[in-house]
């Protein structure tokens, strides 16, 4: 047996309701996101009343220092499915394997409570992300959510649109087993015969590839930006043509019924269109 997530990143992961917990939990994502106050990813009063009706907050502790927290509720379809909210890892204890071991507890507490799904969204241009999500945890996007929460105002986000890649993790799929079991799935091969249709410039601008190359294509790279959340620091602009970009060519994809098979480790989406 492949050992637990939690205790290879020396790690203790623990179910959360006490007030002072949640006061942590808040605290924690505070420190990542640096939100305007009156728009917080979550508040208090939220995860009190989260946890009371039954749903999901549990914690990553480093010894007595909370340095990650996973946050989800009862979803659509009634006692098949999990929406899970919002996630962070305390920016020291990344490359500790924290969110992979905070995902793994979330499947077994949604294995435990009958549950088959669980899903959430994420910015499609954050490669870390993407990575994490489709290559390690092997979940796949079903929808492509086009500025989903409007404005957001924090250090992350801010003045950059939110568009979201809604992903659907099926717990009990033989390629998630699989991934959980090993500590991790692997990045997507680059298929024979692929077409790339968003590309990287050596300056770091999007590239997209002219329609009429990638129309009738049944295989298609959709790439991203090396490090976006360092760019709309340094180069806004350029950040705000990425959205846009990914938006017109993998957003329409996905609109359109391509399905999103993979990640390669070179940062970019692998999709496969059903109408070419």
């Amino acid at each position: 047996m492949a050992a637990q997530p939690a205790a290879v990143a020396h790690l203790v992961i623990r179910e959360l309701s006490a007030l002072g917990d949640l006061e942590e939990v808040y605290a924690l994502f505070d420190r990542i996101w640096r939100p305007d106050k009156s728009n917080p990813p979550v508040t208090v009063e939220h995860l009190r009343a989260l946890t009371h009706a039954g749903n999901y907050v549990a914690g990553a502790y480093d010894g007595d220092e909370l340095v990650g927290a996973c946050v989800g509720f009862f979803a659509a379809p009634p006692g098949r499915s999990m929406h899970s909210h919002v996630a962070g890892v305390s920016a020291a204890a990344r490359g500790r394997h924290v969110g992979f071991a905070l995902k793994s507890h979330q499947r077994d507490w949604a294995l435990e409570h009958g549950l088959s799904e669980i899903t959430w969204t994420f910015d499609p241009l954050v490669r870390r992300n993407a990575y994490f999500n489709l290559a390690k945890l092997q979940a796949r996007p079903s929808d492509y959510l086009v500025d989903f929460y409007g404005d957001m105002d924090d250090a992350i986000n801010g003045g950059q649109g939110s568009d979201r890649l809604l992903v659907r993790w099926r717990l009990e799929d033989p390629s998630v087993v699989a991934a959980c079991a090993s500590g991790g799935g692997t990045a997507a091969a680059v298929p024979p015969g692929v077409v790339a249709a968003l590309t990287e410039s050596p300056s770091g601008r999007p590239v997209a590839a002219p329609r009429s190359a990638w129309a009738r294509a049944g295989r298609l790279l959709v790439g991203t930006p090396s490090d976006i959340e360092a760019l709309r620091g340094t180069d806004p602009e350029t950040a705000r043509q990425w959205r846009s970009a990914v938006r017109d060519v993998l957003g329409e994809l996905i609109t359109s019924g391509a399905r999103v098979t993979g990640f390669t480790r070179s940062g970019s989406y692998v999709t496969e269109r059903t109408d070419a």
